[in-house]
């Protein structure tokens, strides 16, 4: 199976040589191989978890942070926005510093950083060494956004290769159903250090995991800062960075006030939000799953899905009246519609540029975290101005737009297949 003239590159060096080894030793079985291959990918994974709750941790903990280091909460928040900032920036950047290094040797540098962020926050003294460790996971973000996805359809064969992409991506979901709750609870039980301290101890494993079983994956040239460019040249990508600022936009200026959505408009206790924030993540979780399975079917039509699944559910939002059925049968299609969003959109762009993967993710990460800026944005003022039904309204809006973007522009002309994520 590793050895079908589909597989790559590396998956082949994995069905030949021990875990990491730089060359080959006894030949392996199938089986191990491809069980190597998945534990490998499940690293990988289990890294996107871990950055992902550092991530947002500071959301569950803002409060105790900032009494902590004598700070205001307003002050506090740059804990959030300042690592998205920099991660616009950091994904094409570190595309362009890496050159002909080696991926694997790229990803365990990115995961050394992840536990160096956690540490530093653990033990900062006051707030501008918080601030430090944040910046360091706004490179861990861009850089890890940038290199993971492609280093994970790397290690399996070819018809593979979404299942491993949507494994990396579930990290995102289960970081919001069990990481930052359960960093909050930390907090709570031991304080706030203990949080970043444990998810530092689970990239440590991590970056132990890697080092045994992460093969070489040196890439076939180095990107210079002109191939970068290479994404805008082309249709598909083009379309793709389009729908993205309409879609995640949208999407960030709704999910912003998705508890308030819950608390004000639908008129639910602290307990059902609680629980319906759960259901949240947890269907999101299913839905990245799936997602890699449609994703090998058709990238455009999944993308076409998640979004026509998330302007329902934030029109629905409007309509459908109060009580917890209703705002349950809103939170669980906008969750899949968010199971779907990361892997459907990440596809798409690996196959809008199958030559440069590295520089077509470089220019996702940052076009998502220009959208989630201004989707944020977006949000306040009208939440401000009209109120949070009017946001949903609009926010729905913004990504009919963007499934109007994918269901006219978004045919494929000659390239790659529909459906097919490139080798």
């Amino acid at each position: 199976m590793m050895n079908s003239p589909s597989s790559t590159p590396c998956a082949d060096e994995l069905a030949m040589a021990s875990p990491g080894s730089a060359a080959p030793a006894s030949p392996a079985s199938p089986a191990s191989a491809t069980r190597s291959a998945w534990l490998a990918v499940g690293s990988i994974a289990v890294g996107t978890f871990a950055m992902v709750s550092t991530e947002f941790m500071p959301i569950g903990l803002l409060t105790d942070i900032a009494r902590g280091l004598n700070v205001s909460d307003g002050t506090a928040g740059l804990m959030v926005t300042m690592p998205g900032v920099l991660a616009a920036f950091a994904g094409p950047a570190l595309i362009v510093a890496s050159g002909r290094l080696d991926r694997r040797t790229v990803l365990i540098a990115l995961t050394t950083l992840l536990i160096a962020s956690n540490l530093l926050a653990a033990f900062a003294p006051n707030f501008a060494t918080m601030l430090v460790a944040r910046l360091l996971l706004g490179l861990c973000v861009g850089g890890f956004w940038t290199f993971a996805p492609a280093a994970a359809t790397q290690l399996v064969p070819h018809a593979s290769q979404a299942r491993a992409m949507s494994y990396v991506l579930a990290g995102v979901s289960a970081a919001t159903v069990l990481g930052v709750p359960a960093g909050s609870l930390l907090g709570t039980l031991f304080g706030w250090r203990t949080s970043f301290a444990v998810t530092g101890a689970l990239a440590a494993v991590v970056l132990l995991v890697q080092l045994w079983l992460l093969p070489a994956m040196p890439p076939a040239r180095a990107i210079g800062a002109r191939d970068l460019l290479t994404p805008l040249t082309r249709r598909m990508a083009q379309v793709g960075l389009l729908a993205v600022l309409f879609f995640i936009a949208g999407h960030f200026a709704a999910y912003t006030y998705l508890k308030p959505l819950l608390q004000q408009v639908f008129g639910l206790a602290p307990n059902a939000v609680s629980t319906l924030l759960l259901v949240y993540g947890a269907v999101g979780f299913v839905g990245t799953f799936v997602g890699g399975s449609l994703v090998a079917r058709s990238v455009r039509g999944t993308t076409l899905l998640a979004a026509l699944l998330l302007a329902t559910a934030l029109l629905l939002s409007t309509l459908v009246g109060t009580g917890f059925v209703p705002g349950a049968v809103v939170v669980v299609i906008w969750g899949v519609a968010f199971g779907l969003i990361p892997v459907a959109l990440t596809g798409w762009m690996m196959e809008a540029v199958p030559d440069a993967p590295e520089a077509g993710q470089a220019l996702l990460v940052s076009g998502f975290q220009v959208a989630i800026a201004a989707g944020a944005l977006i949000g306040g003022v009208t939440v401000d101005s009209f109120g949070i039904g009017s946001t949903m309204v609009l926010s729905g809006v913004l990504v009919l737009v963007a499934a109007l973007i994918v269901g006219t522009l978004g045919r494929a002309r000659g390239g790659v297949p529909a459906g097919v994520i490139p080798e």
